[in-house]
């Protein structure tokens, strides 16, 4: 009988690049923003290959299944093989990501130059000094 292989979740979401540490995938599992399989979970509960994940980042999020384990942290490419995205989530995850994208090029600039003489004058008016 081969016993499958099993990770915990916390060291698999650092695996996989989904956090930078393990100690912020460890956060975000413990604040509700990782579920394993439709319900919240721990950082120590074992996933394996077929365990569905549903990860909160930012504003982002991915629904995952889980294609393979590695103890180790790999790089990007090789890590994007350890799961399958489903397409749903993809696709949310661009448009999201584009409307951000137009809400920034679209908000005011700070004004990064000195107020001038005559602004200065209107600031103190404002302000009664």
């Amino acid at each position: 009988m081969v016993e499958e292989a099993r990770m915990r979740l916390d060291k698999w979401l650092w695996a996989a690049r989904f956090f930078k540490t393990r100690q912020l995938a460890v956060e975000a599992i413990n604040g509700g923003k990782v579920h394993l399989n439709g319900q919240r979970t721990k950082p120590g509960k074992e996933v394996g290959a077929g365990s569905r994940l549903r990860i909160h980042k930012n504003s982002l999020e991915w629904n995952v299944t889980v294609e393979r384990i590695s103890q180790q942290r790999r790089p990007a490419p090789e890590a994007a093989t350890l799961y399958h995205e489903e397409e749903e989530s993809v696709l949310q995850r661009t448009e999201a990501t584009h409307e951000a994208r137009l809400l920034r090029a679209a908000a005011q600039r700070p004004q990064t130059a000195r107020p001038s003489k005559r602004d200065r004058r209107m600031i103190h008016r404002f302000t009664g000094k």
